[in-house]
């Protein structure tokens, strides 16, 4: 008997045993047929400043948008809030509080009427993830997720749910979505009465608003408030200040910050929460300012601003349209990114380069006159030509000829090539070459890139790519020396000309640096700036590329740089933020030149006609360069004086050498009489003359003379047309005004043009062997 009790006894352990089994693979497998509806990725995005406040969000198909948080990242008073109102034993029960739906049921009954759950903050979030009706088959299925949630995750999980999940009213979810809308701050920072307002939202958010509701709002969260001092959470001293605040309410406003960069971080496989670099107050205090700049903007034309802290290289600021809303300004069109013609922009890092392969210093001579390569004639910006002019004049000016001169010597192939190497894009029409015309703009670039290029101008000669998110490394690579940067950047500055009393630890911080452009037909004006803490680029232009007659960078681009350093500079005052100093590079000279050779010599020595002070680099001073594709000795010939001080052939009787400094052949018409050759060379003695003269026959423009005053003849209010021809020089000429290219003649052709305004005129000819000529004239009505 006893043993058929013990063997019952094992046989209903067994059973009930293999029972349990049983359960738990049916709850197994309910759990794999029917698995617990996680929040999966619905595209909603909260674009983040770099301090946490909100820029842009992107809603999700319901135009829901939330911004996901931490536990950490939220006020502990409202955590204290929350699980005091909501569920006091949120961390000690197993998802549901049998005591809590006790009381809940008898506080009902009692009443006749609904006056308090008793859900647990584990069943709001199961309903909050799969909705269901209020019937006790929805009650029960709401249990069965309670219970899938407290097996699959820790209650911080589910805590941090209900944070990201729960409904705050509208199209609001989310503690930290309502505590930006509602009270316009991080619901880290929420005060008591604040983190009781947003614990009890949830209960009732469309009936409890407070920005539509404020008097129920408040008096729900007044009974937060109580319960907390009740349940001695809160001090009572607390409690009874946060009862006298008020509801107050920011501004509503959705996030509307930066727009395209928002648009621009929000790809595929994006987190949530996207960071990024930009600084919030200054990203709205520059978008306020374009705003206003609409008005002075040409119709359908926008503008484009980026801010770059220079040592991170973390971008502050990023406007790639004056408004995104704008259709008529093509607003939704990021400029930032737009590929388009640099125009002049690019010149400096040629200078830079030049520096540091020998080829110039600051003060080295270039040849601001007309110029012919092949079927090439690049013409001046700016009025007429200047003649000689330096490197850091014709850079300061931006002057096209110097440059174009410049570039043939270095060679734009390798210009190209280095630039791209250092992270520079240059962007050429397939299968085209590197040309000449690459230095004026005829190549395409756009402005994040020549921000992040003009980065070497601050950062030693390193290029750095430009940084908008703080999870992104710092890359950069060389492309100048630090002494090559500083030359180029004084010189952008308007401090070209060095002092002998400036030393080399002088503690005055970096001035302002920027350089203007225009592309071609008046398309695009751009101004890049460099200061002693920020890269500034500034864009303005249409964005279909239709020309804008009278837009330029001097006089469209550059106001606003202005006004946006002027605005860094006084948020830097504010801040404190002193600005660092910029030591001369001890690579860095001065030296005293002397044109037209471009090196150094004594000032008793009268091969020095103009003397001049430079910044060399590695205490190289160059000779001055030609026209051609290397350094030219015609400067400097050898020439052969007898005792009368005639120049002879070599061999004639008492014939001594001597070096004679001679300006490029082509600056003549800009020259003072006594500068020119004639001048500067010596008669020669017709007894024994020199088998090679040094002298050419001079081009000269007929049919008008420099100085002269034309005015239309009497009842003519319209135009002057005049004809010019030339005496001496070569077989075909080309003919520029004011520096442009005008028309081009051959083989003894006159040359008309017709003159329809008032005004002085330069007028040039150049021949195919290099020769110039001009003349400057005045027309009145």
């Amino acid at each position: 008997m006893k043993q058929a009790k013990q063997h019952r006894g094992w046989r209903g352990l067994g059973w009930a045993s293999l029972g349990v089994l049983l359960i738990c693979i049916g709850v197994w497998l309910a759990d794999r047929l029917d698995p617990l509806p996680l929040p999966q990725d619905d595209m909603a995005r909260v674009v983040l400043a770099q301090d946490g406040t909100p820029l842009w969000r992107f809603a999700d198909a319901k135009g829901v948008w939330r911004y996901p948080v931490q536990i950490e990242q939220v006020s502990p008073y409202y955590i204290e809030a929350l699980l005091a109102y909501e569920d006091r034993w949120f961390y000690q029960h197993p998802g549901i509080n049998p005591f809590a739906i006790a009381r809940a049921a008898w506080q009902n009954l009692k009443a006749g009427r609904i006056v308090s759950g008793g859900s647990t903050l584990s069943m709001q979030v199961a309903r909050l993830l799969d909705p269901h009706p209020r019937t006790l088959r929805g009650k029960l299925r709401q249990l069965w997720r309670t219970l899938q949630l407290e097996w699959h995750l820790s209650k911080d999980d589910i805590l941090t749910l209900y944070l990201n999940r729960a409904p705050f009213g509208g199209t609001l979810e989310g503690v930290a979505a309502a505590s930006w809308s509602y009270l316009g701050r991080s619901p880290q920072s929420l005060g008591r009465a604040e983190a009781a307002l947003l614990a009890v939202l949830p209960q009732a958010p469309s009936r409890l608003r407070p920005d539509r509701h404020p008097e129920r709002a408040q008096a729900a969260r007044d009974k937060v408030l109580q319960r907390l001092a009740a349940f001695q959470v809160w001090p009572q001293s607390a409690v009874n200040d946060a009862l006298q605040e008020a509801v107050w309410l920011a501004p509503r406003e959705q996030p509307a910050l930066a727009p395209l960069l928002a648009r621009r971080l929000n790809q595929a496989g994006s987190p949530a929460v996207i960071e990024t670099t930009i600084d919030v107050q200054l990203q709205r205090r520059l978008e306020d300012m374009l705003l206003g700049w609409r008005v002075r903007l040409p119709e359908r034309t926008s503008a484009a601003i980026v801010v770059v802290e220079h040592e991170s290289m973390a971008v502050q600021a990023y406007l790639g349209s004056v408004d995104i809303a704008d259709d008529q300004r093509f607003g939704h069109v990021d400029m930032v990114q737009a590929v388009r013609s640099p125009g002049s922009t690019l010149k400096p890092f040629l200078y830079a380069m030049a520096l540091d392969e020998g080829l110039i210093h600051s003060e080295s001579l270039l040849q601001d006159v007309p110029r012919h390569s092949s079927d090439y004639r690049p013409g001046n910006f700016s009025e007429g030509f200047s003649g000689p002019v330096s490197v850091s004049q014709a850079l300061f000016r931006s002057l096209n000829l110097p440059v174009v001169q410049l570039l043939d010597v270095y060679g734009p192939k390798r210009f190209t090539g280095e630039l791209r190497n250092a992270g520079i894009p240059l962007i050429l029409p397939q299968g085209a070459e590197p040309s000449l015309a690459l230095i004026l703009g005829g190549v395409g670039s756009h402005l994040e890139g020549l921000v992040s290029g003009f980065s070497a101008f601050a950062r030693q000669g390193q290029v750095a790519q430009l940084r908008f998110q703080p999870q992104q490394a710092l890359v950069e690579k060389p492309l100048l020396s630090p002494g090559a940067a500083w030359i180029v950047r004084r010189i952008l500055a308007d401090r070209q000309r060095p002092q002998w009393h400036v030393t080399r630890d002088s503690l005055e911080p970096a001035p302002l640096a920027w350089k203007t452009g225009t592309s071609y037909g008046f398309r695009d004006a751009w101004a890049v700036g460099v200061s002693a803490r920020y890269l500034i680029g500034v864009w303005i232009g249409r964005p279909d590329g239709t020309p804008v007659p009278g837009q330029f960078g001097l006089a469209s681009a550059t106001p606003l740089l202005l006004q946006v350093q002027d605005v860094l500079k006084h948020r830097d005052r504010q801040h404190n933020r002193v600005a660092p100093p910029d030591p001369r590079p001890p690579e860095v000279g001065v030296a005293a030149i002397c044109w037209p050779l471009g090196q150094t010599l004594p000032r008793s020595d009268d091969n020095c006609r103009r003397l001049r002070v430079a910044w060399t680099l590695n205490g190289t001073v160059p000779p001055t360069l030609t026209m051609g594709d290397s350094f030219s000795s015609d400067l400097q010939p050898l020439v052969w004086l007898n005792q009368q001080g005639l120049r002879v052939a070599q061999h004639c009787p008492g014939a001594e050498p001597q070096r004679i400094a001679l300006w490029p052949s082509a600056l003549e018409p800009w020259l003072p009489e006594k500068e020119r050759r004639s001048a500067r060379l010596a008669p020669i003695d017709p007894k024994c003359p020199p088998a090679v003269g040094v002298i050419t026959e001079a081009l000269q423009i007929v049919g008008v003379n420099s100085g002269d005053r034309l005015q239309t003849p009497a009842g003519r209010q319209t135009e002057l047309r005049l004809q010019f021809s030339v005496q001496g020089g070569g077989a075909q000429h080309w003919w520029y005004l004011n520096g442009v290219p005008v028309g081009r003649s051959e083989n003894g052709q006159n040359f008309d043009y017709s003159f329809d305004k008032a005004g002085v005129y330069q007028l040039s000819v150049l021949d195919e062997q290099g020769q110039t000529g001009t003349v400057q004239f005045s027309i009145v009505q």
